[in-house]
């Protein structure tokens, strides 16, 4: 009896014990909750890291900027770089480029590049150049230090039918003002190639050009190529010019080849012609002599008839019977004295 009243006491002072221990445990797993949950939504590091930088920004805009989903990080990093910096930069104009989808640390590094560098360049414009899809910081390092734009090799014809061959640099700037709606590298390459077959194509020779290649350089630049672009042209320097083919000779021989083949389709044609003409006289020989030979056939006749209705005599008839066997005498005597050609010697066959 005693050992079970022992035990129970026992189980009871356990459970009392266990009791108290979860009333200790779970607060603390509360606690431990709550405070992850608060560090989730509010990053007490970057907070502090603002608050030391000199950079004020509330637990409220943090705590916003989670809900909205934007990484404050992205935000609050440039941020302390701008104010450092000492760039007129709020954090709602941060947030308002980030959420167009614009890179934010960008261009507040193009807006520190562009201060160091005296160029005046507010944070409406740099963000709209972002925006745009061009490099901001990429457009403000090319406004201090020029791009050496290399175009390809431009074959260009002369008057004198020569073909140069050119490849210019082109020293460009970026223009800060026309960066936005302005054309691009493409629209220079290509404008320069025009300037170069221009100066090429009006030049009476093609030394005038290897001579002074300095020409085209002169007529790029003249003509304004850089309106409407996102670049301001410097210098224009021709790297090389080659002599190409003589495309001037060239199409003379085409040309001479063709008019001999129209020559002879020509000559061709009127030999065919020819002989057609000479098979058509034939023809017509032939139709000519069937025709006297038809006529001769009638001649008998007429005579029989002339000797029965009494037109033509017996004696008459025999004496031109012998007037056409003379004839016919004389002309086989005239054929047999008649002196023959010689025969061409054959050639011997080895």
């Amino acid at each position: 009896m005693i050992q079970s009243l022992l035990a129970l006491s026992a189980t009871s002072t356990s459970s009392d014990a266990l009791a108290s221990a979860l009333w200790v445990i779970i607060p603390i797993i509360l606690a431990i909750i709550l405070i992850s949950v608060f560090l989730r939504f509010v990053p007490l590091g970057l907070w502090i890291t603002a608050l030391a930088s000199g950079v004020h920004v509330g637990i409220s805009s943090l705590i916003g900027m989670r809900l909205r989903r934007i990484p404050p990080k992205r935000l609050v990093d440039p941020l302390i770089k701008a104010r450092k910096a000492g760039l007129d930069v709020t954090l709602p104009k941060l947030e308002t480029h980030y959420l167009a989808g614009g890179n934010v640390d960008r261009v507040i590094n193009a807006l520190i590049a562009a201060q160091r560098s005296n160029i005046a360049m507010p944070f409406e414009k740099a963000s709209a150049i972002d925006l745009a899809g061009r490099d901001v910081l990429q457009a403000v390092q090319m406004s201090v230090t020029p791009k050496v734009i290399e175009t390809p090799i431009v074959a260009a014809i002369a008057k004198d039918g020569i073909e140069l061959r050119a490849k210019a640099r082109v020293t460009v700037r970026t223009n800060i003002e026309r960066l936005v709606g302005g054309a691009g590298e493409e629209t220079i390459i290509a404008r320069v190639g025009e300037g170069i077959v221009t100066t090429v194509g009006s030049a009476e020779t093609h030394k005038q050009v290897l001579e002074n290649p300095d020409l085209i350089s002169r007529t790029v630049l003249n003509k304004g190529l850089d309106a409407g672009t996102a670049y301001e042209i410097l210098s224009i320097d021709i790297a090389d010019v080659d002599v190409g083919r003589n495309v001037g000779a060239q199409l003379q021989m085409d040309q001479a080849q063709a008019d001999l083949r129209i020559a002879q389709a020509r000559a061709e044609e009127r030999r065919a012609m020819a002989v057609a003409r000479e098979q058509e006289m034939k023809a017509s020989v032939q139709e000519m002599r069937a025709r006297v030979i038809e006529a001769e056939a009638e001649v008998p006749k007429a005579l029989s008839q002339a000797l029965r209705e009494g037109k033509l005599g017996v004696m008459d008839y025999y004496r031109m019977r012998n007037v056409i066997a003379d004839t016919d005498m004389r002309d086989g005597i005239a054929k047999a004295t008649a002196p023959t050609k010689p025969a061409a010697p054959k050639e011997d066959k080895k």
